[in-house]
């Protein structure tokens, strides 16, 4: 059940509809498990919830993959109608006035809503750990060519808490 109907969001005796979703993204390689409250605001409607899973994603240093730990909180507010008419010139955006123009649509797609929320929430230098040796160790005895002054820092360890 990826596209939710404001129709049903409406039809619940409080205007809330709890959604569960458990499923793979499979563009981004990752499973993803949220809990999102979709509620009916009048001319918006509020998500908010949590999500958690795990995607795969190659280290930035040593190409290697990893698995990169997600967890993150939805808030997310839709307009069931256009907001061009009210908004037809700039105007400065503040915190919370996010808001996303569902422009006439009558459904919410959740796995698209996770998937922006997803690539929003990773990491800007994509590492899989703090002791990358950065792809420098073929084996234990062969080095593939490097620059001779970062020798000093092959062995430098830090211990994890």
């Amino acid at each position: 059940m990826s596209k939710i109907s404001i129709e049903d969001i409406e039809k619940e005796a409080d205007k809330t509809l709890h959604v569960e979703f458990d499923e793979k993204i499979d563009e981004l390689d990752c499973e993803l498990s949220a809990d999102l409250d979709l509620k009916s605001l009048g001319d918006f409607i509020k998500v908010s919830g949590h999500a958690e899973g795990v995607i795969k994603l190659e280290c930035d240093r040593c190409l290697n993959k990893f698995d990169y730990n997600l967890d993150f909180d939805i808030d997310e507010t839709f307009a069931k109608h256009s907001l061009y008419d009210e908004y037809s010139q700039e105007v400065e955006l503040q915190s919370g006035q996010f808001i996303t123009d569902l422009n006439g649509e009558k459904e919410i797609d959740i796995y698209d809503l996770l998937y922006q929320s997803v690539i929003l929430n990773l990491p800007n230098k994509k590492v899989c750990g703090i002791n990358c040796n950065e792809g420098l160790f073929v084996s234990d005895e062969e080095f593939k060519p490097h620059d001779e002054r970062m020798d000093i820092f092959k062995n430098i360890r830090i211990e994890k808490d």
